[in-house]
């Protein structure tokens, strides 16, 4: 089981930050190995990933959601994970992501993959992308505001 905590500083407002993760099907965008993310309904999302040559596709369940705060989520069936993103004011202009998560790697080159730090780096990475991309565009290309609970 790998357990993850990461954080990145990013220079917009909470609300443009929070705004922006809401946006799933752009994952693909800064996320290394998300081929593709469809949002099926308010609180499910479908994915289809490739970490190291393996290709896995399984649902997301939102379990909790609050604008401008958290978005929770755990997956159903397939890829064994669960995790929260939060989002922190820190002033007017700076807002702090941080993401938990806790996968179970399945096979072989998960297994490897989890032991050498791979979920872990694969989680800065993508938020150090997050930030690229969020912050170049200095605003958000379009939200969902609606608390699922």
């Amino acid at each position: 089981m790998s357990e993850v905590i990461e954080s990145v500083d990013v220079a917009v407002p909470v609300s443009t930050a929070y705004n922006q993760w809401t946006r799933f099907e752009e994952f693909p965008q800064f996320m290394e190995g998300v081929e593709e993310v469809r949002q099926l309904s308010d609180d499910l999302t479908h994915w289809r990933i490739s970490i190291g040559g393996v290709d896995r596709e399984f649902d997301a369940r939102i379990t909790e959601q609050h604008p401008d705060e958290r978005i929770a989520w755990s997956s159903v069936g397939g890829t064994e994970h669960s995790g929260v993103v939060t989002f922190h004011r820190l002033d007017g202009d700076t807002t702090r992501v941080t993401l938990q998560m806790v996968t179970v790697p399945e096979g072989v080159v998960e297994t490897v993959g989890d032991k050498v730090g791979l979920v872990k780096a694969r989680a800065k990475g993508d938020l150090k992308r997050f930030k690229s991309y969020i912050e170049a565009r200095g605003q958000e290309t379009g939200s969902y505001r609606h608390d699922i609970k």
